[in-house]
């Protein structure tokens, strides 16, 4: 069993207004997943600086980012950050470019756990449903032309409020969806905009929304997560 979990971070500023990374890492903590889809996890503007500093994750966690930085003091792709645990290989990764009108982008990489080797893809895409239908193309073009039949996730801020139609229905011919639970907005969900979604052959055996006392304040999304075989 192995668990993942997405989290729109909204660059660690809480529902207090507060900016507290090490609130965001008590969260993550809480939810203790191997995997870890971060989105706005990088400042936006300037040197798009990572909001985490590495010192936090490497000193007081048990996970490593996956390196897919092109700026030296980021830790992803346009704020999309994946975290995997110390002891798991990273066998690939890259960053995958996407058409938008605002900075968006995916990250992918190829993970070992255990005896287990996992794709991981997270996203974050636009507010624009015509632009969301064209970044949902663009990584689903991006994994049939990486070939091979290894097991994927993908996950993170879908921004898709209704579950049968725009980018979700293109990703649902393909992929499953973990019924996780309303996410947004953090202080009283509604929207699904969070999703889970695992190729076949993958079953999701639990998945849920988490809304500890502290994730309720953290962010404006709560994080979700599923337990998921191969």
């Amino acid at each position: 069993m192995i668990k993942v979990a997405s989290y729109n971070m909204h660059k660690s500023v809480g529902l207090d207004r507060r900016c507290d990374p090490e609130r965001t890492l008590h969260v993550l903590k809480e939810i203790d997943a191997d995997v870890v889809a971060l989105q706005e996890a990088d400042r936006r503007f300037g040197k798009r600086m990572s909001v985490i500093a590495p010192h936090l994750l490497d000193e007081h966690t048990d996970w490593k980012p996956v390196p897919v930085t092109m700026r030296p003091l980021s830790m992803g792709w346009h704020g999309n950050v994946l975290l995997v645990r110390k002891r798991a290989e990273i066998i690939d990764c890259e960053p995958i470019h996407l058409p938008a009108l605002e900075p968006r982008g995916a990250v992918l990489a190829d993970v070992r756990i255990g005896r287990a080797v996992l794709r991981i893809v997270g996203m974050h895409l636009d507010l624009s449903g015509l632009w969301r239908r064209r970044q949902a193309k663009a990584i689903l073009s991006h994994l049939t032309g990486r070939g091979g039949a290894v097991p994927t996730v993908m996950m993170g801020d879908l921004n898709e409020w209704t579950r049968n139609s725009g980018c979700l229905r293109d990703f649902s011919r393909n992929f499953d969806f973990a019924e996780c639970g309303r996410s947004f907005h953090a202080r009283r969900p509604v929207g699904k905009l969070d999703r889970i979604m695992v190729s076949h052959g993958i079953t999701v055996a639990k998945a849920g929304v988490h809304s500890s006392a502290a994730a309720r304040t953290a962010s404006d999304h709560l994080p979700i997560w599923a337990d998921i075989s191969l």
